[in-house]
């Protein structure tokens, strides 16, 4: 860095050549954002298999914008300085400003390689929220689950090279003379302001600046997600988290009181009466028809488990045979095909799983976020109400996510974490003990509230399915193998089954000690696979719900193709135990809608990816910040899940005010805090 510095300090640089260096500087970081570009396709070769190789040279090409963009807010500064009496000829701190520069936008680039291929997203306040957790868990998932050290040693050579290029560049750049023309540095000064900024906003259009939206030109999403910036989403991840969320775009679409009218049309059922409105907006009163049959349920076990996702389930359609026992309980269950998760996070399935709350845009991080604090009205709440008792057991530290706050908050009697199980058979360092563990004092939790007597529920949360992976040896399933290659997130789903039908033999070996009980099993989220269908990128929404219990499949069937997503969890609970109950969830009983109501789910991925969409039957509508709706037709067939465009204006437009309604209603109700509702209410009502 030292070689930097100016050889003649008594002269003075010439406007262009100050013009040229910052030119010159301009493309060493396009390049370098070209060359970025090309390892993330490397390392996801997969995803482009079935994406035309003009799509992803026309990714690299609308990619431009981008790069532009940003490398020009890291010249914004140089600009400035040419209107200094020496211009730029102090190259000593210039350089130093950029070399800066192209070491963080290097590490960023390699840390992106293995953040799309987990997420499928570019960098976004995912990044943030890893960063605010608990360092020792977050540096210890990332050395045993990454090869840290090689891509330590790739950020280093992919920055050296950029600095190699800045250097030439300065070097070639010094043009000087003893009498400079001001009047001349002033006017090439403004055109270079001129050209930087227009650069910088990523268009010379009037209006809007460029938007992350404008880099969806086509219909394949990876080529799609390939043209934009990691450095530029995650600059514009860091601008919203200081946003006023009040100020949230889904609020302009519609009054609160015409948003709160269709959400009553959609989600309020025939047995259910709106109750309070004027405070509680969405707070009803479910009713059971008459003559409707005593339910023969009492308690409930719920398990969430992590990624585990549909398009892996063999009894799904999967051909992997990663989930033999899973496949051998849904024969006796009933299972839904085409149930989401509310998000693409472990946390968002918590909420919506346990709060019957959505995913909405800008409150990503709920269980963070001071509207966490609310008092939901979802299955702890319930429950409660009819003097249920409660254990929720998890493998991992509840400090995590604040989850141990937030279900504390909710009224949780007991919860059992990572710290206080006595000599697990297996305890990885970076998230806790293994899923037999967590069976095994889930089993011990059940049985005991069961033999108490009291009514009660259980909530039991897997979690060895997550980087790094970190399983038992010996291992008691057989790794997947793909091609000759492990796959470990396959290997690890096999042992979450494989724990998972450890417990269900210890229940059914009970007899019928369990026959008042309700068990339910359904996936937090999924995973990403080689295949990205719809702007959404769908798949990784597409999780199991399974219902297992005395009689279910006699008087429900084996399965159900209605649509649903995490909060119809609690309402369809409620419903299979009978009876009148008081609720504010943003759900409903998916066993049931009116005749021909084929369900839906709204969904949104994690982190600042404004992405949404509507499920309904087999119509998907998606909507991109900044481009237009797109309605589409899914098959969500594991061995080749497709889509196709759908060309119906009406369905459309039906869709898109739904969904705008169901946004703004929650985020209103979430900001006046109207997601539950008070206890003197309750007693009123349910008088």
């Amino acid at each position: 860095m030292a070689r930097f510095s100016s050889p003649n300090a008594s002269l003075r640089h010439s406007a262009r050549a100050d013009l040229a260096y910052i030119g010159g500087s301009l493309l060493a970081f396009m390049v370098l954002f070209a060359v970025a570009r090309g390892m993330l396709l490397w390392r996801n070769l997969p995803l482009a298999a079935d994406v035309p190789a003009g799509e992803l040279a026309r990714a690299f090409l609308v990619g431009m914008r981008f790069d532009l963009a940003m490398s020009s807010y890291v010249l914004v500064p140089l600009v400035l300085g040419m209107f200094l009496p020496g211009g730029l000829s102090q190259r000593r701190f210039w350089n130093l400003w950029l070399a800066i520069a192209a070491a963080i936008f290097s590490f960023l680039a390699v840390l992106e390689l293995d953040f799309y291929k987990e997420f499928h997203a570019r960098l976004n306040s995912l990044v943030f929220q890893y960063i605010k957790e608990d360092p020792g868990t977050v540096a210890s998932m990332l050395w045993y689950g990454f090869p840290v050290l090689r891509y330590l040693l790739l950020t280093t050579l992919l920055a050296m090279l950029a600095i190699a290029a800045l250097r030439w560049v300065d070097r070639h750049t010094r043009w000087s003379v003893k009498q400079p023309n001001y009047g001349r540095r002033v006017l090439v000064t403004l055109m270079a302001a001129l050209l930087i900024t227009s650069c910088a906003r990523g268009t010379f259009r009037s209006g809007s600046p460029l938007r992350w939206g404008d880099a969806f030109f086509g219909q394949y999403l990876f080529a799609n997600h390939l043209a934009l910036n990691g450095s530029f989403t995650l600059s514009k991840a860091a601008l919203a988290s200081v946003a006023d969320q009040r100020e949230n775009p889904w609020l302009k679409h519609l009054s609160t009181a015409d948003a709160l009218q269709v959400l009553h049309h959609d989600l309020v059922a025939p047995q259910e009466t709106l109750l309070a409105s004027d405070t509680f907006p969405m707070l009803r009163r479910f009713d059971p028809p008459p003559g409707t049959a005593t339910s023969p349920f009492r308690n409930v076990v719920l398990i969430l488990s992590e990624s585990f996702s549909a398009q892996r389930v063999g009894v799904l359609g999967s051909p992997l045979q990663v989930t033999p026992r899973f496949d051998a309980l849904a024969k006796d269950g009933l299972l839904f095909t085409r149930f989401f998760s509310v998000g693409t996070h472990t946390h968002q399935g918590m909420f919506g799983t346990f709060s019957c709350f959505p995913n909405l845009p800008h409150y990503e991080y709920l269980m963070k976020q001071p509207e966490g604090a609310h008092r939901f009205s979802g299955l702890p709440r319930v429950m409660a109400e009819r003097n249920y008792d409660s254990v929720y057991v998890y493998n991992g530290d509840f400090a995590w996510d604040n989850q141990g706050g937030f279900f504390r908050a909710q009224g949780l009697n007991k919860l059992v974490g990572r710290f206080d199980f006595v000599n697990p058979r297996f305890s990885d360092i970076t998230w806790g003990v293994s899923d037999e563990d967590m069976f095994d004092r889930g089993f011990e939790e059940v049985v005991r509230l069961q033999q108490a007597g009291k009514p009660y529920y259980a909530m039991l949360q897997t979690l060895s399915n997550h980087t790094p992976y970190a399983l038992p040896d010996p291992l008691p399933v057989e790794k997947v193998m793909v091609d000759g290659v492990e796959e470990p997130h396959l290997t690890a789903m096999r042992y979450a089954d494989y724990a998972l039908g450890e417990f269900f033999k210890k229940v059914q070996a009970k007899g019928n000690f369990f026959d008042d009980t309700l068990f339910v099993f359904v996936g937090d989220h999924g995973f990403g696979g080689s295949r990205q269908i719809t702007d959404i990128d769908l798949t990784r929404f597409h999780v199991p719900l399974l219902f297992i219990g005395k009689d279910i499949q006699q008087r429900f069937g084996g399965t159900r193709t209605t649509v649903g997503s995490q909060v119809d969890i609690v309402p369809t609970i409620m419903g299979l135990l009978g009876g009148s109950y008081v609720h504010n969830c943003w759900g409903r009983d998916l066993l049931a809608l009116p005749a021909g109501d084929p369900g839906r789910a709204i969904i949104k991925p994690s982190g600042t990816d404004q992405t949404v969409a509507i499920i309904e039957g087999d119509m998907i509508l998606s909507q991109v910040p900044g481009a237009a709706p797109k309605l589409e037709r899914i098959d969500l067939d594991p061995r080749r899940p497709r889509v196709e465009p759908l060309d119906d204006a009406d369905a459309a437009k039906r869709l898109m005010h739904s969904m705008q309604a169901f946004f703004h209603a929650g985020i209103t109700a979430l900001q006046d805090n109207k997601v539950g509702h008070s206890d003197q209410l309750h007693d009123t009502v349910v008088q």
